[in-house]
């Protein structure tokens, strides 16, 4: 299982990139498109919007099941990926790069530090 160590992590199985101070990208994790299986659709109606962390911003729906998408840490949806749109299955190919889902402008970048580092996501991605 891929588990990248410049991301931070959610217990709800999202990562979350760090471009600058204030923007971050997120995406979920390979141990959730795993979990979830053949990723058929990708509905995220949530651009422009500000959201805490633990909101649901998007849906994932799999062959089997649909899962929300919850945001790692507050901020506003400044983009999300429009490539999904066509191609959700890049989430299940390349969840840490053509597969992610949303940027955002972060409100609070202090509640970074409440994730996981990778080793400790580990540890609950079994």
């Amino acid at each position: 299982m891929n588990i990248p160590s410049n991301l931070k992590y959610s217990n709800d199985h999202e990562w979350i990139r760090v471009e600058d101070n204030h923007t971050a990208v997120v995406g979920i994790t390979d141990f959730a498109q795993s979990q979830l299986g053949d990723i058929v659709f990708v509905d995220i109606q949530t651009e422009g919007e500000t959201l805490s962390a633990g909101e649901v911003f998007g849906a994932i729906e799999a062959v089997k099941t649909v899962s929300d998408a919850l945001m790692p840490v507050s901020g506003k949806i400044i983009e999300v990926n429009t490539e999904l749109e066509n191609a959700p299955e890049l989430v299940n190919k390349d969840p840490y790069g053509n597969g992610w889902m949303i940027k955002i402008e972060m409100t609070n970048p202090n509640e970074l530090t409440d994730l996981l580092t990778a080793e400790q996501y580990q540890e609950i991605a079994q």
